[in-house]
């Protein structure tokens, strides 16, 4: 729970650098609060629940773009990357892929390791 309210927290950093953990957690909380929200919604009404639901969404864009781009960064790669989202099944697996690997060790251009582990 403290990587979700963390992410939001740091809604606006778009630079340095942000752990695996602190990634999936959020995915896994952003999901399970759509989930949420979408049955609560067919319970409350077609209309509140897509109102809910989108407000949710806008809420939680920002956010989760700048975990995106911070998550990126951790792995040595450039923000741009996330442009991969716009190929055809192939660009959201690389990005899985991606978003699944460790952090490059040490320092990168982006800022130092979130993990704390010094390279010798």
């Amino acid at each position: 729970m403290n990587y979700y309210l963390a992410v939001f927290k740091k809604f606006s950093d778009f630079s340095g650098r942000s752990k695996r953990a602190e990634f999936w957690y959020f995915f896994v909380f952003n999901f399970s609060i759509s989930i949420l929200i979408s049955i609560f919604g067919m319970l409350a009404g077609k209309s509140f629940g897509n109102a809910l639901s989108i407000l949710y969404s806008l809420v939680a864009f920002v956010p989760g773009l700048a975990l995106n781009f911070r998550r990126l960064h951790d792995i040595g790669k450039s923000a741009s990357w996330l442009l991969l989202i716009l190929l055809p099944l192939i660009g959201p697996i690389w990005l899985l892929v991606l978003f699944a690997q460790d952090s490059a060790p040490g320092d990168n251009k982006y800022g130092p390791n979130p993990k704390g582990i010094l390279v010798k």
